[in-house]
């Protein structure tokens, strides 16, 4: 099995570097507005934070979920365009698949964070995470919670053409309501209320507090239990959602 595991992460890695489109949205994008949002408000103060540490971490986050939500849309086009029932003929099970792919996006996620946070601190003057250890692991369970459970999401679509149009209008609302562009305290008690509830709300939490207050993981209760309770969930609906043959009518 573990055989089968490394060699569907290998195969998943060649495919995304061969998605230029892919690349470019989990990789180059999110550097992009780092520097652009930087320049503009790095030097100010944002929520009691300076500002080129709220925009970092905002940023690693808007990029796990454009990366978890984007392999939501490949699965849906593999899907559809029969690739996935031809790798059924494989001995890969759906949980070693679906694991190749999370731990792919992971490796992927990594290096693009791993640059945001060498840019950002060469060029802007961005503190390291106080708490390294709680930004290394916030980032795994952030990467599993929403890659998760943007593969759950595939077993609601039926088409490859509908499919952006459907990951967009959860994911951007999750993105701007979680806090990762500007503070939540500015918005509304409603929506304060809906953000309260989403799963990117409490890893921009947790990064934040990696790179602010260095807190351990046992101070980390709340943040880590509402992810880990995502994360079970959205594991259960993707193995039962997941499907080989194409689904479109």
């Amino acid at each position: 099995m573990i055989r089968l595991y490394l060699h569907e992460v290998r195969s998943q890695q060649i495919l995304f570097w061969k998605t230029y489109e892919a690349a470019f949205f989990t990789f180059l994008l999110p550097i992009i507005l780092l520097v652009t949002f930087t320049l503009v408000y790095g030097s100010a103060e944002i929520d009691n934070t300076k500002g080129s540490t709220f925009i970092l971490s905002g940023m690693i986050s808007y990029g796990i979920a454009a990366s978890a939500f984007g392999g939501g849309i490949t699965i849906i086009v593999r899907r559809e365009s029969g690739v996935l029932k031809r790798v059924r003929g494989t001995p890969i099970p759906p949980a070693i698949h679906l694991a190749g792919l999370i731990t792919s996006m992971l490796i992927a996620v990594s290096i693009n964070i791993f640059a945001q946070t060498l840019i950002s601190h060469y060029v802007f003057g961005t503190p390291w995470p106080i708490s390294p250890t709680l930004f290394v692991f916030g980032i795994i369970l952030g990467v599993t919670t929403l890659a998760a459970f943007g593969i759950a999401m595939t077993g609601l679509i039926r088409s490859a053409e509908g499919s952006s149009a459907f990951m967009n209008a959860i994911s951007l609302p999750m993105i701007f309501l979680s806090g990762a562009f500007f503070p939540t305290t500015s918005m509304p008690s409603f929506l304060q209320a809906i953000s309260d509830v989403l799963p990117l709300t409490y890893l921009v939490h947790m990064l934040r507090d990696a790179f602010l207050t260095g807190n351990t993981l046992a101070a980390q209760g709340t943040n880590i239990g509402a992810l880990l309770a995502w994360a079970t969930v959205a594991l259960i609906l993707a193995l039962r959602t997941f499907s080989w043959e194409p689904r479109e009518l």
